[in-house]
């Protein structure tokens, strides 16, 4: 009997609601990576400060890792279309203020920024369940893996040039206008899902565990009972907690006398990076063993930490920051497709909310230890033993959980 050929990634761009979908993330993506580098420098211009940078990532993680178990609850009550729109609009909002504030009082822009950081992370625990339970909603499932490399190398394109051209524009503008333009992507990404992406229900409704802390507890047991899904989102949390070094990009671009833009090539090589694996990932998709490349791209990701690191040279440093980014793109696709595969749409935005606690803990809460080690070390003995610390996390997760080791995409199901 002949094979049944797989649908290719060319089915989901012949479907409207993912081209709206696809557009909208597009907008968003490019917004929120200018405005994440940027605010960056923004504060290091200002301070002068790594840890200021810091305290940044750390006003950013707290109400994002606080609330975002409540956002998964709610993804998963009222519909995530919705959700969505309103969280990049309250975005948008917040960014104006920042707008507003750099034309107004540009010299006193520091607490405007703190509060807009710390408002960026309410948002984001609403905002990023929602999402991630609307793309399982709009991506059929037997697309999810190719779904997840298509999404995820455009959001990747979107953080290489985003980042590069905030940087020109920051540079020949001033922080004012761009960040007018990126408030106006992110209002313009609302309109989008508003008027081209048809409405979706909320999720099948499951039994009312007994309230709102039942229903995240019902989540969180899911997921610990899960050790594909555990074993992979902790694997991310301590390896980017330790080995992840965005948060310093502006300070690396002072040492190497680079400038905003710079800085904003430094962060883009890592998103080319990402593309790069991502595409390639869209015609070979990973699946007999996910597992062993995922262990391989984290280990590949703090080799080049630590080159990171050492390096003086601007050049190696950006071929650095590219191959960390592929790496980066692989696990990426790998654990967007575990989440996908593995949860229930009903529980999808709490189980979505669950491996957010881990991501935003391993991003923001990261650079926050990257600041205060670079603070007490110096930045290169600190971005090198994050990385060394990364290698030492990939072997033991190896050893420890045996079922993300030797994982096939295509056995992955809720129940197993």
């Amino acid at each position: 009997m002949p094979a049944t050929p797989q649908p290719s990634a060319l089915t989901l761009l012949r479907r409207g609601d993912f081209r709206a979908f696809l557009l909208a993330l597009i907008l968003a993506a490019a917004a929120e990576s200018a405005l994440a580098i940027l605010l960056g420098v923004t504060v290091y211009q200002i301070t002068r400060d790594p840890l200021a940078l810091a305290w940044l990532g750390l006003v950013e993680a707290a109400p994002a890792i606080a609330l975002v178990l409540v956002g998964g609850h709610v993804a998963d009550r009222f519909p995530r279309r919705r959700l969505v729109i309103v969280c990049r609009l309250a975005m948008a909002a917040l960014t104006a203020g920042v707008a507003l504030a750099a034309t107004v009082a540009p010299g006193n822009m520091l607490p405007t920024l703190y509060l807009m950081a710390f408002g960026i992370g309410i948002v984001r625990a609403f905002k990023d369940p929602a999402h991630s339970g609307l793309e399982a909603q709009v991506v059929p499932a037997d697309l999810a893996v190719q779904g997840a490399s298509l999404l995820g190398t455009t959001g990747r394109a979107c953080r290489l040039a985003a980042p590069v051209a905030g940087g020109f524009l920051y540079d020949a503008a001033g922080p004012a206008a761009t960040y007018a333009v990126i408030a106006s992507l992110l209002a313009v990404s609302a309109v989008v899902l508003l008027l081209f992406l048809p409405h979706r229900p909320p999720p099948g409704r499951h039994a009312d565990t007994g309230g709102m802390a039942a229903d995240i507890a019902e989540g969180l047991r899911y997921v610990f009972r899960h050790q594909v899904l555990v074993s992979s989102m902790a694997l991310d949390l301590f390896a980017v907690f330790f080995g992840g070094m965005v948060g310093l990009l502006p300070m690396f671009g002072d040492l190497l006398g680079v400038g905003a833009q710079g800085v904003g090539i430094m962060r883009a090589a890592l998103s080319a990076g990402g593309l790069t694996a991502m595409a390639v990932a869209i015609r070979f998709p990973p699946r007999e063993r996910a597992g062993l490349a995922l262990l391989i791209a984290v280990a590949g990701f703090g080799i080049a930490v630590i080159g990171f690191g050492l390096s003086t040279d601007f050049r190696v440093s950006v071929a650095l920051l590219f191959i960390m980014g592929a790496c980066d793109g692989i696990s990426v696709v790998v654990r967007h497709a575990i989440v996908r595969l593995a949860a229930p749409d009903s529980m999808r935005g709490r189980i979505a909310a669950v491996r957010m606690v881990f991501l935003n803990s391993s991003n923001e809460l990261g650079d926050f230890e990257s600041g205060v080690a670079a603070h007490l070390v110096g930045p290169a003995l600190a971005v090198a033993g994050g990385g060394a610390i990364t290698l030492a996390v990939v072997a033991v997760t190896a050893v420890l959980a045996p079922k993300l080791r030797r994982l096939n995409l295509r056995e992955l199901g809720p129940s197993t």
